[in-house]
């Protein structure tokens, strides 16, 4: 198979991804509203939050490592089995810490999913493909997050609060267990591709002095926490404000919705904007849109800028995850997407832990204020990065070594579920 020969292993990833965000996106509300209904005031929703990032936290680096050496294939289908079973004992937990330690499990099931599946578009898309691909996978992502929000508002609510809860949760278990039917046809990159030696190491210090790796994660990270905190904080705005779990769920996808636009326009704003102008501006737009969601405005105006705020959030997943696969030395495309994964997960242990200390002090409108304060930073490193430049054309072939530009090592290995 060669890069941009056959479509259909990226259409059963974004498939597969849709079910697996859809169920982290479906469950991550309802861990909020069942942490509340047990008690848990705005500090220990923030803890449940950043211990879903945890885990993952110090394991993505250790993963990156493994799929720089052709065994990203397993992570598709661990990732699923984790995701759903932390969904489901989430809602099966009595106790907040035991909320805590199952929120991590499903973190940990995320992240195995999602760097198998970044390595793979990485290694299957030609370097002119990658910001079209990393795109249309990121769609997955935005599929998951418009429908799991609804679902979630569909079955939270009533008198009992802990228990519809907890049915969500249940339901989004389920739900990832359905991204097994995808997996199953997914084929190896590059098949007929020659398997090498392993060959040493890029040490990690080597990959983040990288140009335009920094500014890849950093952008990302910011990026990340800003959906992140809105998924888990945005119930909370809500009790405070009296709008109801179903109007949250509501609000929640239309952010989701105008990500995927996003995405689907992504290429026609490159070509209209460039890569440095899109960056910056959505950055900065999407700064002032986060603070604004602190403003007690009516939930008609907090819906247009969450439409707004999610067209400029589509923009710097895709674009950073092609500039750090670009920026990274050889060799190690795998692991320098799994340091970015490492910067995302960081920010939401650091974000939503920050998110609480503010909340509790300065009101649960305040974390947005943060978002804001952190998206206008990436703005100007966006400002400041280094424009992608064409890659070698000899990384267009996936899972083959070539002197000195390998492009990451041995093909990833056939995914059967």
């Amino acid at each position: 198979m060669t890069p941009g020969g056959n479509r259909g292993w990226l259409l059963r990833l974004v498939i597969a991804f849709g079910f697996a965000q859809g169920a982290v996106s479906m469950a991550r509300p309802a861990v909020s509203y069942r942490a509340l209904a047990l008690g848990a005031d705005e500090r220990a929703v923030g803890v449940i939050a950043g211990v879903y990032a945890l885990l993952p936290l110090f394991a993505a680096v250790p993963l990156g490592r493994r799929t720089d050496h052709g065994r990203c294939a397993p992570l598709l289908p661990v990732g699923v089995v984790l995701i759903a079973g932390g969904c489901a004992l989430s809602g099966a937990a009595g106790s907040l810490w035991t909320m805590a330690l199952w929120s991590g499990v499903m973190g940990l099931g995320h992240l195995c999913f999602v760097i198998g599946a970044q390595s793979l578009v990485a290694r299957q898309s030609a370097p002119h493909e990658q910001d079209r691909n990393f795109g249309h996978f990121t769609i997955g992502a935005s599929l998951g997050q418009l429908v799991g929000p609804i679902a979630a508002g569909a079955l939270i609510g009533g008198p009992d609060m802990a228990r519809s809860s907890a049915l969500a949760l249940v339901v989004a278990g389920a739900g990832a267990a359905v991204a097994f039917t995808s997996l199953w046809r997914i084929e190896r990159p590059g098949a007929a591709a020659s398997r090498t030696g392993q060959g040493a190491r890029v040490p990690v210090g080597t990959i983040l002095r990288a140009r335009g790796v920094p500014a890849g994660i950093l952008i990302s990270l910011s990026v990340l926490s800003a959906t992140d905190i809105l998924t888990a904080y945005l119930p909370v705005v809500g009790e405070h404000r009296g709008i109801s779990p179903a109007v949250i769920g509501v609000l929640l996808s239309l952010r989701a919705a105008a990500t995927i636009a996003c995405r689907l326009v992504l290429t026609p704003l490159l070509r209209l904007l460039g890569r440095t102008a899109l960056l910056t501006s959505t950055c900065l737009l999407a700064a002032l849109l986060c603070a604004g969601v602190a403003l007690p405005v009516p939930v008609w105006a907090l819906a247009v800028m969450l439409v707004v705020l999610g067209f400029c959030l589509g923009v710097g997943q895709p674009l950073s995850m092609t500039t750090v696969v670009q920026a990274a030395p050889d060799g190690a495309r795998s692991t320098a997407l799994a340091l970015r994964l490492t910067g995302n997960r960081l920010g939401q242990v650091a974000a939503p832990a920050a998110a609480g200390l503010i909340a509790g002090v300065a009101g649960v409108a305040a974390p947005f204020v943060m978002l804001g304060a952190l998206l206008l930073g990436s703005s100007g490193v966006a400002l400041r990065a280094p424009a992608v430049g064409a890659a070698d054309p000899r990384r267009a072939a996936v899972g083959q070594d070539v002197p000195d530009r390998a492009g990451g090592g041995r093909p990833c290995r056939e995914t059967k579920g």
